[in-house]
Formats: C-alpha cells, structure tokens, sequence
C-alpha cells in the first residue's frame, strides 16, 4: 500500500549497498542511463554534490557525446527497462567501463553474466518512486560518496513521515479541484520537477513546474488573468518550495511573484523547505509531497500505487 511505504521512508537509509563483481575504482565522471523513478536520486545527488560530473541519459543507446574516463551507470529498478538495457549493451559492445544498480530482471542477469559490477536494491515490492532513497545509498556507494552517505544514513532516525502527513492531508485539500503548478529555484528544480511526477504517478492527475527566475520572463505573463481568459487560470493552484538557502534575489522574486498571482486571485502556497541540513530539506520536502499526492489521489477516489497507464502503454509498445 503507498500510504505504508510513505510511513517506512526512512527505513531505506539503514540500506548498506554492496558492490558484487567488484571491485570499482573511483571515477570521477559519471553517464547515469535511467528512466523515471531509476534516475530521480541520481538528480538529487547532482544538486547536493555539484562539482561531481554527472550526466542524466534518458534514452536509448549512449549519448554521443565524449564518453573518455567516464563510468557508465546503467540503473533500471525493475532491470527490464529497454532504453536502459540498451545502453547496457552498446556500453558492452563498446568496452566502456559500467555498472549496474537494479533490483533484478534482466539488467542483473546481464550483468551476472558478464562479470561486470552492480548493485542489488532489496526488493521490497514499493513503487520505483517511493524507493528513491534506495536508489539514493546505491548509487552513493558506486560513486564512491562517502561523507554524503554518511549524512543520508543519518537520516533513518531524522525523517518522521507519520509526523508529516497531517500538513501534507492539509495542502491536499487546499488543492482539491485544481491542477498544482510547483515553482522552486533553478537550485532546486529536482525537488520541484519530484512534486510534480508524485502528483502524476501517486495523485493520478495533472500536474507542472517550473523555476525562478526563468519563469518571471515568460510563464508569469501567461498569468496575467483578463476577463476573456479567466477561465484558463482558475483552474490553477501554485505551490512554491522557498529555501533560506536560495539567493535573495530569487526570494524576493517568489515574494512578487505570489502578491502578482494573489492580486489576479490566483491561490498560492508557499512551502518554507524544513531541516537542519541540504539533505535533510530535500528529502522532508519529498516525503511531505508523497503524502500530498497520496491525499489527493486519495480524495479523489483514485488507486495511489498502481501505474495502469503505463502498463498499458508498454503493452501496446512491446
């Protein structure tokens, strides 16, 4: 059930992730190939860690840019993803240097069979997006993160989701009957780009984001409510995820921005990001949106969990 796996979030930073067919040398260059869910905590690794060169592939094969002294991550959770099985296979036939991350599948038997160096994510039965911390200590352990590990294996005892549930129930009622739009910083465009699939794949409905101060030259206008338009914009509830940490600027921005929307009465939230560290912030923000979108699937009468429409779409593709 989502609403148990939200409640044992914390759980997945006691994971202790080894690498088999080892060992690994450290890179300092890193090609992530994943879809969806298999690279989310690779993209908060990226803005926890920027001086690490790190590229998101999200497609089929390599990319074709240069490739010379980088590590290629192939990470499917399920391990039967065809971009990324691929990219497993071009990275082979190439002789790149590779690694898998996954729960099983395919990817495992691959990489069993070739000798090469994984990482096996216990299978717990949870959704790819509600097993990101998973994901998160593995893919740590591969890059060779130990500081960073350390913080996030901390936070087993930090992250309290039964305690942030009541504010995420509030904010779903809040915006009951509208399509959320989630604004952050260009800095924490992971978090914001997170609230917005969770409201996808766990509220089953219709969600956007996008980041200051880029949309101050162009989306905001598109706000700006006339009596002709009206009824293109009230169906819109923004929710912008402000950070102290942000530069002034871009704070000042959300502030101008929201009395902007306020006076066209348009309904803003502001999310103040909450805990004593980066890590801390990121991931409470992403457990009080699961819990969001959980009660807005919830409120809406709609499975939370499951993911029929892709199911569906991978059998029509097959």
């Amino acid at each position: 059930m989502m609403n148990q796996a939200i409640l044992d979030f914390a759980k997945q930073f006691r994971f202790t992730p080894k690498i088999e067919n080892g060992p690994l040398r450290k890179y300092k260059k890193f090609i992530v190939a994943g879809m969806g869910g298999s690279h989310w905590s690779v993209d908060l690794i990226k803005c926890l860690l920027p001086e690490l060169q790190i590229s998101i592939h999200s497609d089929y094969g390599l990319p074709k840019y240069d490739l010379t002294k980088s590590l290629i991550i192939v990470s499917s959770y399920s391990g039967d993803t065809e971009e990324s099985i691929s990219v497993f296979h071009e990275a082979m036939e190439r002789k790149l240097p590779v690694v898998a991350v996954t729960v099983g599948g395919q990817l495992l038997d691959l990489a069993k069979n070739s000798k090469i160096p994984y990482v096996q994510i216990p299978n717990t039965g949870i959704q790819p997006r509600s097993a990101i911390a998973l994901s998160f200590m593995a893919m740590l352990k591969v890059m060779k993160q130990r500081e960073l590990a350390r913080q996030g294996a901390g936070l087993a005892k930090i992250i309290k989701p039964a305690e942030i549930e009541a504010a995420g129930k509030r904010l779903a009622g809040l915006l009951s009957g509208h399509v959320p739009i989630i604004y952050s910083s260009q800095t924490n465009y992971v978090l914001a780009h997170n609230w917005k699939i969770k409201f996808n794949e766990t509220g089953k409905v219709p969600a956007f984001c996008n980041v200051f101060p880029e949309l101050n030259h162009h989306e905001m206008t598109g706000f700006d409510v006339k009596d002709a338009s009206r009824h293109l914009s009230e169906k819109f509830h923004f929710v912008f995820l402000k950070d102290d940490d942000d530069h002034p600027q871009v704070q000042k921005r959300m502030d101008i921005t929201a009395k902007l929307y306020r006076d066209r009465n348009l309904p803003v939230e502001i999310l103040m990001l909450q805990g004593q560290s980066r890590v801390e912030k990121m991931f409470s923000s992403l457990v009080l949106a699961d819990w969001t979108a959980y009660h807005t699937g919830e409120g809406y009468g709609l499975e939370t969990e499951q993911v029929p429409m892709v199911e569906e779409f991978k059998g029509l593709i097959q």
